[in-house]
């Protein structure tokens, strides 16, 4: 009788299995954040590099359950980054992307429902210049220029973002 009740819990666990080997071992660890109730702007996260924000709020409405925003931080900050949508770019771990974070927003309203956000970043290997005979790290306009006519524009860091709304929708 207890060999006969092993298949099935593994039967019961597969979804749950299945769903959790889906994302890859994120960098950043973090449990379920506390549920959100409907109408409430809330932060998922800041990303200072890009010089942005992602905000979401659920909705409590069947057909658009969470709307997702991205606002900059400041209109000073010169960004470091490039933000892009996950869904276009695809990111994958043999691209060079790492993944960076996943946020779980739950609903309070509806207890079967959240928000998810998924953030994979792409390092780039930029080093600042060499000093120079005073001890300063300078870039002289002729060599920028010749540099960048040879080699191209260097490589920026890049955030992919992918937000989506998870789990069964509640009956309204």
């Amino acid at each position: 009788m207890r060999h006969a009740r092993s298949p099935l819990l593994l039967l019961a666990l597969a979804p749950c299995l299945a769903f959790a080997a889906q994302d890859p071992k994120p960098e950043i660890k973090r449990e379920a954040s506390t549920p959100q109730a409907n109408g409430v702007v809330h932060t998922l996260r800041t990303i200072p590099e890009a010089c942005a924000r992602i905000e979401g709020q659920f909705t409590g409405q069947a057909a658009d359950p969470y709307k997702f925003a991205l606002a900059r931080t400041s209109a000073n900050c010169q960004p470091r980054a490039r933000l892009v949508d996950a869904n276009k770019v695809k990111p994958s771990t043999q691209d060079g992307w790492i993944f960076n974070d996943k946020i779980v927003v739950p609903s309070q309203s509806c207890g079967t429902q959240s928000a998810v956000v998924r953030i994979w970043r792409k390092s780039a290997t930029n080093a600042p210049p060499d000093l120079d005979a005073q001890g300063r790290s300078r870039i002289y306009l002729k060599d920028a220029t010749d540099e960048l006519k040879a080699k191209g524009a260097p490589a920026v860091p890049m955030f992919a973002v992918a937000m989506a709304v998870e789990g069964t929708p509640c009956a309204k």
